[in-house]
């Protein structure tokens, strides 16, 4: 059965109680309101994950929990619920584009609602980084943080892959069903035989497209009725999981570790690929229940609120946990060894103080994920085309800038990026060109 809501977003703001309580009310019965929890939910679990996983030591070296106490890998299992997303936003992009099937329209829609809190979150860090540098500083953990705060920028820039590819993805689908997401599965496959079993080198970067856009299908068929059993993704997946595990080449952890020769995240693996083929079937069958949660007045005013600055608070959660270990450095609070009594001990002190810095953050930065106003779209006959043009350019803008970082930024520091080289300049540029060439080709009458 279809639902005619739009599914990953709410399309709304989340300021003063009135603004939460008219959409909220709003909301037609249709609407598949589960699909939005799932959303927020998927998002403060990665957010809430990134906080737990930091081990921050008193000399503001940042290193991984998960190294530290490696039986927790096994978490990870549950915990790593960015196939979630994943899913749900195919779901949403279905939905979406059918109602308005126009290429820079939906392209347009989508991109804004996405690139305008990104851009400003890069126009802000990368000043901040320029002035530093300027200054002389960039050591400890200000260095660490020049250098992670844009890691999460990975999500966005497949996000944006994903709503390029929508509309020539949902044809396939439309035409072949469930062969379309085996022929992604099976490329996946094709190039981890290839990567782990041939040695071929550079094969494996395919995966970031077969692994996400195979569970991104998923979201399609389920726009369309078609996961009707959803206890066969959760076991085969799971069971599958398990086996490439123990008998593979593929690490434990579903998440990147330090040092790791294999991770199962960069490239994605089909180990991953199965993860998130058993997240897929678990929520499924949670959907009763979870819909029956979404449907109270009380959680679903929670679920438009959070929708609403969803996007800002994700930009910004590791700013504000790096700023309050930052803070704790700089008051001389002791910073305990990783994992040890006394860190557990201050964990929960650490996490209430980072949802508190967020949230300042989020009210400071949320009115640039508000939704632009609605306006019919006049888009020229090379629209498409320039619209195609501006996402790949964001795109690569945004995973380049996830790759490289704001540390070195006076030196020309690069890093790769598929095929060449990449500096944050540049790919700020790309991220900004991008956006500009969709703004353009498709204005509002």
């Amino acid at each position: 059965m279809r639902s005619t809501g739009t599914g990953a977003s709410t399309g709304t703001g989340a300021g003063t109680g009135l603004s939460v309580l008219e959409p909220a009310a709003a909301t037609p019965a249709t609407r598949d309101r589960y699909v939005d929890l799932l959303r927020v939910a998927s998002l403060a679990t990665v957010v809430l994950g990134h906080w737990l996983m930091a081990a921050v030591t008193a000399d503001g070296r940042v290193g991984n929990l998960l190294a530290v106490v490696p039986s927790l890998q096994l978490l990870t299992w549950v915990l790593q619920v960015m196939p979630v997303f994943f899913f749900v936003g195919g779901f949403a992009h279905a939905l979406s584009y059918r109602s308005r099937p126009a290429y820079a329209t939906f392209v347009r829609g989508r991109l804004r609602r996405l690139l305008r809190p990104t851009v400003v979150f890069i126009v802000v860090w990368g000043t901040a980084a320029l002035v530093i540098q300027l200054l002389g500083g960039g050591a400890g953990l200000t260095g660490t943080a020049l250098r992670l705060v844009t890691q999460p920028l990975w999500f966005i820039g497949i996000y944006l892959a994903m709503v390029a590819l929508t509309p020539p993805l949902l044809k396939l689908h439309e035409r072949w069903g469930w062969g379309a997401f085996g022929a992604l599965v099976t490329g996946a496959v094709v190039v981890d035989a290839l990567r782990f079993a041939a040695d071929v080198p550079f094969v494996g970067f395919l995966n970031f497209a077969f692994v996400w856009l195979a569970i991104h299908q998923l979201g399609f068929l389920r726009a369309d009725g078609r996961l009707r059993a959803p206890w066969v993704p959760a076991v085969t997946g799971l069971a599958a999981t398990a086996a490439l595990v123990a008998l593979g080449p593929y690490p434990l952890s579903m998440v990147g570790m330090p040092g790791e020769k294999v991770s199962n995240m960069a490239p994605p693996t089909v180990a991953l690929l199965c993860h998130g083929v058993w997240l897929v079937g678990a929520v499924e069958l949670l959907r009763g229940p979870g819909t029956r949660l979404a449907a109270r007045a009380r959680v679903w005013r929670a679920v438009v609120a959070a929708n609403g600055v969803a996007m800002t608070a994700f930009l910004w959660h590791l700013t504000a946990m790096l700023g309050v270990y930052g803070a704790m450095l700089a008051l001389g609070v002791t910073l305990p060894e990783p994992a040890s009594g006394a860190w557990w001990t201050q964990l929960p002190l650490r996490l209430v103080a980072a949802v508190v810095v967020t949230a300042v953050l989020v009210a400071l930065f949320r009115p640039f994920e508000r939704p632009p106003r609605p306006g019919a779209a006049s888009p020229s006959p090379t629209s498409a085309a320039v619209a195609a043009l501006g996402i790949t350019l964001s795109l690569l803008g945004v995973l380049g800038l996830s790759a490289v970082g704001f540390a070195g930024l006076l030196e020309g520091h690069s890093a790769p990026l598929v095929a060449f080289e990449v500096t944050a300049p540049g790919a700020a540029a790309m991220t900004l060109t991008g956006w500009l060439l969709v703004e353009a080709r498709s204005r509002p009458r």
